[in-house]
């Protein structure tokens, strides 16, 4: 099969590798019919990240049961399937309680927690940017989609960043009503805006400083904010009245930047507390790592992001963080697209082959304009 493989700091390759094949009797392999980049895989393709080189790159992906192993019984050849990127055993003590993000038997790295598909430190699986994947407890993991190809771009974003987004108003415990401010306005910040919207926000701010970005924010109803035209924390202060929100997302983490494109991995989370009143909350799922050789400092290097925890405690703010459990949302998600309540592809600005990923990959790395999303179709030729 194709496959998009790692081959260090801002170098991917379509590679021939071989097939997937079952593993284990809860295995199914499944044909890949849409995969995309996202945003964290930049961390990885930047040479950010301590992923090996000849990885599988590839956690959002989709398609078609191809092959089932003899243990399944409730996915069969032939379902239609969205694959979440957290790769769960279904019966440890994290997966019973609903934190499938955090299996405790699937990841044999080190003092990590949680697994995941073509991603650093999450395990030795490979990812789906390829023409099949094989995925362990298939019965557990997998989520059933209507048969035929109707709302594709939208349940391809079912693996992760549509519940990534909505994890993030969930961990800063957004109410309906709320004033909400988004930092970030990638794919998972305007996920996490739109989360927002469907869940009965009153207002949601986003803060990036790419237009395309910011415009799809004002399209779906969000008031951008660009901070390179002023201090963000004065602009959202100025629009609540002196107020600030009553809870905020981040959604950029550790590579953040000022307007200069100086990098600062405490700035959003600084931002982010004076922009939230007192005892508001905040969730955090931008990406965040325990080491990063390439960072600003060396305590950065070491993982250590001195934040302004003083100013946080002052004013009783709470704090959520993590990868997101997508399980938890992604039936609720996939039928609200059903119902016509989500339609979150509206992100998806390209539609590319698999031989055509490395040019995919160095145009959304470059934020080009216009590049906001890239879904990837290994079916389709060049």
């Amino acid at each position: 099969m194709k496959a998009v493989v790692y081959r260090g700091p801002r170098q991917v390759a379509v590679e021939e590798r071989p097939d997937p094949t079952i593993q284990h009797p809860g295995d199914a392999i499944v044909r890949i019919t849409t995969t995309n980049i996202c945003g964290s895989d930049l961390h990885m393709y930047e040479g950010r990240t301590s992923v090996e080189e000849g990885k599988v790159l590839g956690h959002e992906n989709m398609g078609i049961v191809e092959a089932v192993g003899s243990a399944l019984t409730r996915i069969k050849v032939g379902d239609r399937v969205s694959v979440p990127f957290n790769i769960a055993c279904g019966t440890c003590r994290n997966c019973i309680s609903g934190w499938t993000s955090f299996c405790l038997r699937t990841n044999p790295t080190e003092g990590m927690d949680g697994a995941a598909y073509g991603y650093a430190n999450m395990g030795p699986y490979d990812g789906g940017q390829a023409e099949f994947l094989r995925v362990p407890y298939a019965d557990f993991n997998l989520l059933e989609l209507p048969a035929g190809q109707e709302h594709e771009n939208d349940f391809t974003m079912l693996s992760d960043i549509f519940p990534t987004g909505w994890h993030g108003t969930e961990l800063a415990r957004m109410q309906p009503g709320d004033r909400v401010v988004v930092y970030g306005a990638g794919p998972v910040g305007l996920l996490a805006a739109h989360s927002a919207m469907i869940k009965g926000a009153s207002q949601v701010y986003v803060v990036d400083r790419e237009k395309d970005r910011l415009d799809l924010a004002g399209k779906i109803g969000a008031t951008p904010v660009d901070f390179s035209k002023g201090d963000p924390v004065e602009q959202l202060m100025d629009a609540t009245g002196g107020h600030g929100a009553d809870c905020g997302v981040e959604a950029v983490g550790y590579q953040a930047h000022d307007p200069s494109g100086e990098e600062h991995p405490e700035l959003v989370l600084d931002n982010l507390i004076k922009s939230v009143r007192s005892t508001g909350g905040i969730g955090v799922v931008g990406v965040y790592v325990p080491e990063d050789p390439g960072a600003s400092s060396d305590a950065a290097k070491r993982g250590r992001i001195g934040f302004d925890y003083g100013t946080f405690f002052a004013k009783g703010q709470h704090m959520g963080t993590g990868q997101a459990p997508v399980m938890r949302y992604n039936r609720h998600l996939r039928d609200l697209i059903i119902a016509g309540r989500a339609q979150p592809s509206f992100l998806v600005s390209h539609e590319l082959s698999l031989d055509e990923a490395v040019e995919g990959y160095d145009r959304f790395d470059k934020r080009e304009a216009g590049w906001t999303k890239v879904l990837l179709r290994p079916g389709r030729t060049a």
